[in-house]
């Protein structure tokens, strides 16, 4: 079911490019992706909660078969990548990519299942005005904020691995080695400063990647649902629409993968001694 605007497919692009917007200490406060995200990382701690209440030490169930290849999977990454203490990592590397594979997922929904339940309960001009994205990774704020989480964690393990003295020595005394006191207060200033661009592009490019995949993807798919609503190129749009399809469950799979490994990395990067 479309909600066709009367501008044709320009205006039903922009109707879906609209955030449901509450008003925050002043500033727009996304609530669509609040709410999708904060119910699939309900739903993810659920399904494993639930696997993990119900694991067995015999011959595992699908379900639990499925769970543990999964959480393997999630710590075999950590292990290959991170040296230290595993205990929280693991766990926070399964976490993101379950999470953010759930918000990725959701893009393959037809986005216009929403509105069609809005148009039935609340009729056709309350749906008009009614703007929800249900894709949450595909909002720069939800990217931007997982990736500061992950810009935060960065300097707790290289405090953690390296005290806050080395740590704080390392800015100003890498990656140009000085030689001497001299060549050391000369040299601590680009040094600080190709370590804040370094700092500041981890979550900046980990947030932006994310972000513009998933944003990308959902315009083809409104794109598709344009074709769909022609008899004319219905045809084109359901074979295009199958094969994108297709094509876009890999990049929602590959996406939470780089997201996690990328996560992970940084944080390794972040304990190691130049």
């Amino acid at each position: 079911m479309s909600i066709q605007a009367p501008g044709g497919l320009t205006e039903y692009i922009q109707h879906h490019l609209h955030w449901n917007t509450v008003e925050v200490f002043g500033r727009n406060f996304h609530l669509d992706s609040w709410i999708m995200g904060v119910l699939l990382a309900a739903i993810f701690c659920a399904w494993f909660y639930r696997a993990a209440r119900k694991a067995t030490s015999g011959v595992p169930s699908k379900g639990q078969a499925f769970v543990e290849i999964i959480v393997e999977f999630a710590d075999g990454q950590v292990k290959d990548m991170f040296h230290g203490d595993r205990s929280f990592l693991a766990p926070f590397a399964l976490a993101i990519f379950m999470w953010v594979l759930f918000m990725n997922l959701i893009d393959v929904v037809p986005i216009d299942i929403i509105g069609g339940v809005v148009t039935l309960f609340g009729g056709h001009s309350f749906a008009e005005s009614f703007h929800f994205k249900p894709v949450a990774t595909a909002d720069p704020y939800t990217t931007f904020a997982m990736s500061l989480t992950v810009f935060v964690l960065t300097f707790f393990y290289g405090i953690k691995a390296k005290g806050g003295f080395g740590f704080a020595k390392e800015q100003v005394a890498s990656p140009f080695k000085p030689s001497g006191v001299v060549s050391g207060i000369v040299l601590a200033v680009p040094n600080i400063i190709l370590n804040l661009v370094e700092h500041l592009s981890k979550p900046i490019s980990l947030s932006m990647r994310l972000f513009g995949n998933m944003f990308g993807g959902e315009l083809v798919f409104m794109l598709v649902a344009g074709l769909l609503s022609s008899w004319v190129t219905f045809g084109f749009g359901v074979v295009f629409g199958f094969a994108w399809s297709v094509f876009e469950l890999l990049i929602i799979v590959l996406q939470a993968y780089i997201f996690m490994v990328l996560s992970v990395a940084y944080l390794a990067l972040a304990q190691e001694h130049h």
